[in-house]
């Protein structure tokens, strides 16, 4: 499938939870945008926005069995999720299992493996900044502490004008 397929299959899936749709697409814009500025190839890139659309696929669940959507439950719910969310796709079960590794630690700031993964967490921590109103500290000490993408602290920073 590319890549505007699998949007639209988690458009369905979210089920018309307007908030989940449009953090997933802020998220995955945000990724699309820093990884072609990144020049990252053309896998890796595909990779991070297949990640980028489903990194949230377990909030819905998360919501039903704990009444939260803490990024931790995210990350022990999702991995499972979207490895059945992709089945069906076309892509290679190495292709899925590095979206499921994505997903399962899209909230884990620590051993940070590739580039991909990097560009996520960055993508979306720019998205729950604003979402969520952070604090001028918080994002600055974010972007100096977590930020390693060029384009991805450049971006942060006139978001946030910091």
């Amino acid at each position: 499938m590319n890549i505007a397929q699998i949007l639209e299959k988690m458009i369905v899936f979210s089920d018309g939870n307007i908030h989940d749709i449009e953090h997933f697409i802020k998220v995955w814009t945000y990724a699309r945008t820093i990884g072609e500025l990144e020049k990252l190839d053309q896998g890796t890139q595909y990779i991070l926005e297949v990640a980028a659309i489903t990194h949230d696929i377990a909030c819905p669940l998360c919501r039903e069995k704990y009444g939260n959507t803490n990024g931790k439950y995210q990350e022990e719910e999702g991995g499972p999720l979207v490895t059945e969310f992709l089945a069906d796709t076309g892509l290679s079960e190495e292709q899925i299992d590095r979206v499921a590794y994505l997903v399962s630690h899209h909230h884990t700031l620590q051993n940070v493996d590739g580039i991909d993964y990097q560009i996520l967490i960055e993508a979306d921590y720019i998205v729950n900044a604003a979402e969520s109103g952070y604090s001028r500290q918080n994002i600055e000490s974010f972007i100096e502490k977590n930020m390693r993408t060029e384009t991805g602290g450049r971006i942060a920073k006139s978001v946030f004008g910091v």
